[in-house]
This record gives structure tokens, C-alpha cells and sequence, in this order.
């Protein structure tokens, strides 16, 4: 692996929404840390027609709406670094102007691609064009990649054309989380759970992904995409890797990946009484009125915005143990969390006292807070005259108060840096993304051979009551 420290950073969309609210923040706030070496450069570059003056300004406002005043540092020193160059990434004549605007890049370059997916092939070209593809320049691709198997392998071809494995970045920035990253500390620097992570004392794991919001400024993308590519196809079949690989001899990019593509590679086609699909219709978010999915889009559609579906590993570890993947849009609550369900003890001593046990829940919040809770059985303090009460005590840890000292950070700091850095243990290697679409390519072939067709659910509900039941036939209540 390349791990050389780029003096470069070139962000293609950089006039978007993305750079706005996330990357243009991120970088600041990694400057005013120290984390960005002091001659770094960031080039941006987009359709829209700014002088460099006009981009900093530009930079300068989304600081103030999106990073916390305490978090800016010397806004001016880091507005210093930005400087732009209009581009119109269809036509390979405007890539001798970049070129010439991102100078020498001796020392690495680092290429962040946030563009339209119909424009991946004509960059990748324009950049082999005019010599930025070089062997000290590194890329990082945003989603989404492709639609279905066959688009994503096209577009991790044009890019393998000009970049080496080593030096292709594919970003979930569900990985960047502070807390997804914990989950591989609290499962593999513990003793307490690894020994109790398989088939043998985990009854089903639950993992949530919701959304409050409908489909604000996505309309396009959104209602090509839908829930199960929007959603399942990475951030959570991500999640579910994470939850569920063997320990990698160590952390490393090479070693964590191996590990989660087999798991990946061992999840089984669903069946169809194992996927549930729905639609919003208008209903009420915290006590305010929103409508329907199709009076916001402005016309009928069948794409679904919810998706549930009980998956199944067929993998010596978690043979017979259901994961429960639900997401969608217009939820009661925007929460991002993954539930280990252990099963009960083989034996309660208490029960000729009266007393009722609770199986232990281990509970990992990711967003909007970032906790561990688990829940364990304990003792209500009394005399016991009317016999022995037990209740299950939550041992929660706040990460915020765990680690008071660090700042709460955006999940793209950790990844522009490591992508500077050329540290590729949180980025997504492309025999996962394909092992991803593999999957979620069967469960829509199975969608199509069903005539599936999305159910209604109210915005502010759960999602379809089939998606209740798809649990509860099984005895199991999702966690809300």
C-alpha cells in the first residue's frame, strides 16, 4: 500500500451540497487541530464559474452555517489554502487548466470525486489526460457506484484504467462514525464478548437505519434509487459486516477488508416472505404535517421508501441467527443504531421465587447520539416478603462523557485524512462493493419475479405493518 502524505487536495463537486455541509467543515476543523500538514493545498473544482476570491467566500459561509464557531481555529489561514478552478468534467480540453491550477504535485496528490455517476468515466479519463493520474496521486470515489452490479463494474473498471487498487478510495462515510469504528474495539479488546459473539449465545441481531426527512433536494437520485440501493446496499450491509466478521489477524486495511467481504460472500438469497417494501403517505413528523411521497415527488412511483428483510449468514458462526435490516424514510424518529439480542440463560435458579428474567441486550447507538447501552439483570433491592423481583439496568456509556476531552467530530475528518495519509482500513475495497450488489441485485430479481409492489405506511409510523410482522412471527419485537 502507497502511503505516501499528500501536499495536494483536489475536490471535484466542491460547489455542492457535500463540500458544503461536510467537507469544506471537515478540513477547517482538521486545520485548526494541526492535522493538515502546513503546505497542503486544496484545489476546488465544479461547473460553477468562481474566482478564487468567490470560493472562499463561498467556503467562508458554509463554516459559518455547518462548523461550530469553537471548532474554525484561524478560519482565515485555512480560507488561505483554497483556491478554484472552473470545470466542465464532460470535456477532456478543460483538464489542462486544472492542471496547470493544481501545479507540482511531487510530493502526492489526493483526488476527492463527488460527481454525478454519469460523469466518473469522462473524469477518470480527462485526469489520465492531462497527467494527474500519476504514480503519487490517490482517488476517492463517493456514491453512489453504480446502480446494480453490472454499472458498478464499469465504473471500477474506468477507474481501475488509471488507478491501482491501492490507490482507489471508496467511501461509506457510515465508517468514519466514531462508534462504528468502537464496535471493532468492543468486540475484539474485550474479553467479555467475544466469546459469546456466534450462533451458540446471540438469539438475532437488529440493525435500523431511519430517517425523519422525505425526499428534500435528492428527488432525481432518490426515486431512481430507493431504500434498498439508497440505504442497504452499503451503509448497512456495512454495519452487518462489521457486526458480524471474524477477528482479523490484525487491524489493517488488507486484514479487516478479507474479513468482511467473506461475510458478505456468505449472505443468503432471501426468500420472499423475508422482505418487506413500503411507501410513505402524508401523516405528521413530531406534531407537524408532511405530505406523501408522491405528492412531494409529483407523481405516482413504485419506489419504495422503506425496506425491511431478515437476513441470514450461512457461515459456521452465525448459522440460524436472523439479522434484522430495516430502513426508511419519514420514521418516527432519525436514529442509526444495531441490537445484539443474546439469547436467555439455559437455566433460572430464581424462577421458584417468582422471579423473571430478561435475556441481556447489548444496544450500540451511531446516530443522533453515540452510546452503548447494555442491559443486565439485577436484584430490586427489598426484603423480598411478596417474593424476589428482578428487572433488567441498563450500564450505559455516553461516548461524549466516556472521552470528554475530544471533540465530536464529522465522520468525513477521519476519512479526508486518512485519504491524505493513504490509509485505506475505513474505505471500501471492490470485491465488497461487488459482493454488496451481488446481494442486493437478487433481492430485486426476486422483487420483479413477485410483482412485490412497495406497501403504504403513514409518515410517522414504523414503516407497513407487514414489517411488524415480519419480526414478530419469530417471537421478536423490533427495538424502538
Amino acid at each position: 500500500m502507497s502511503r505516501f502524505v499528500a501536499d495536494r487536495l483536489l475536490l471535484f463537486g466542491a460547489t455542492g451540497d457535500l463540500s458544503k455541509r461536510m467537507l469544506i467543515p471537515s478540513l477547517c476543523a482538521l486545520d485548526a487541530e494541526g492535522l493538515l500538514d502546513p503546505g497542503i493545498e486544496i484545489i476546488g473544482t465544479a461547473r460553477s464559474d468562481m474566482s478564487d476570491a468567490e470560493f472562499r467566500n463561498f467556503a467562508r459561509e458554509s463554516l459559518e452555517q455547518f462548523l461550530p464557531a469553537e471548532r474554525r481555529g484561524s478560519m482565515a489561514t485555512f480560507l488561505n489554502r483554497l483556491t478554484y478552478q472552473a470545470l466542465d468534467a464532460s470535456q477532456t480540453e478543460g483538464f489542462d487548466a486544472l492542471a496547470q491550477k493544481v501545479g507540482k504535485t511531487d510530493h502526492g496528490l489526493a483526488i476527492f470525486l463527488s460527481t454525478a455517476p454519469s460523469l466518473f468515466e469522462p473524469t477518470i479519463e480527462g485526469l489520465k489526460a492531462c497527467g494527474l493520474a500519476r504514480d503519487n496521486t490517490r482517488i476517492a470515489l463517493e456514491k453512489p457506484l453504480g446502480t446494480d452490479l453490472a454499472s458498478s463494474r464499469e465504473i471500477n473498471d474506468a477507474v481501475a484504467g488509471a488507478f491501482p487498487e491501492d490507490r482507489i478510495f471508496r467511501i461509506d462515510h457510515y465508517l468514519g462514525k466514531e462508534t462504528v469504528q468502537n464496535l471493532l474495539a468492543l468486540r475484539f479488546a474485550n474479553a467479555l464478548f467475544e466469546p459469546l459473539w456466534n450462533a451458540s449465545h446471540v438469539d438475532h441481531v437488529q440493525i435500523t437505519v431511519a430517517e425523519t426527512v422525505g425526499l428534500e433536494s435528492r428527488v432525481a437520485y432518490y426515486d431512481d434509487s430507493g431504500a434498498l440501493r439508497d440505504m442497504v446496499q452499503n451503509h448497512m450491509l456495512q454495519l452487518l459486516a462489521l457486526v458480524a466478521m471474524e477477528p482479523p489477524v490484525r487491524y489493517g486495511a488488507t486484514e479487516v477488508r478479507d474479513e468482511k467481504v467473506k461475510v458478505l460472500r456468505s449472505l443468503r438469497a432471501v426468500g420472499p416472505e423475508e422482505v418487506v417494501t413500503g411507501q410513505y403517505r402524508s401523516g405528521a413528523i413530531a406534531g407537524k404535517a408532511v405530505p406523501g411521497y408522491d405528492d412531494e415527488l409529483g407523481k405516482d412511483s413504485a419506489t419504495e421508501t422503506f425496506v425491511a428483510i431478515k437476513a441470514h449468514l450461512d457461515c459456521w458462526r452465525w448459522k440460524g441467527v436472523p439479522f434484522y435490516l430495516r430502513t426508511g424514510k419519514r420514521l418516527p424518529n432519525r436514529t442509526t443504531e444495531i441490537v445484539v439480542q443474546f439469547k436467555p440463560v439455559p437455566h433460572s435458579i430464581f424462577s421458584g421465587r417468582g422471579a423473571k428474567t430478561v435475556p441481556n441486550r447489548l444496544v450500540i447507538g451511531i446516530q443522533p447520539s453515540e452510546d452503548i447501552q447494555l442491559s443486565l439483570m439485577a436484584k430490586v433491592p427489598g426484603l423480598d416478603r411478596d417474593g424476589l423481583r428482578l428487572r433488567p439496568v441498563p450500564l450505559d456509556i455516553a461516548m461524549p462523557e466516556a472521552f470528554s476531552g475530544p471533540q465530536r467530530r464529522i465522520a468525513y475528518e477521519r476519512l479526508l485524512l486518512d485519504l491524505i495519509e493513504g490509509d485505506q482500513t475505513l474505505f471500501v475495497r471492490r470485491d465488497e462493493v461487488e459482493a454488496q450488489w451481488d446481494w442486493i441485485d437478487k433481492v430485486r430479481a426476486l422483487w420483479e419475479e413477485q410483482g412485490l409492489e412497495p406497501k403504504t405506511y403513514t409518515a410517522g409510523s414504523w414503516g407497513p405493518s407487514a414489517a411488524i410482522a415480519l419480526a414478530e412471527r419469530d417471537g421478536v419485537t423490533w427495538h424502538e
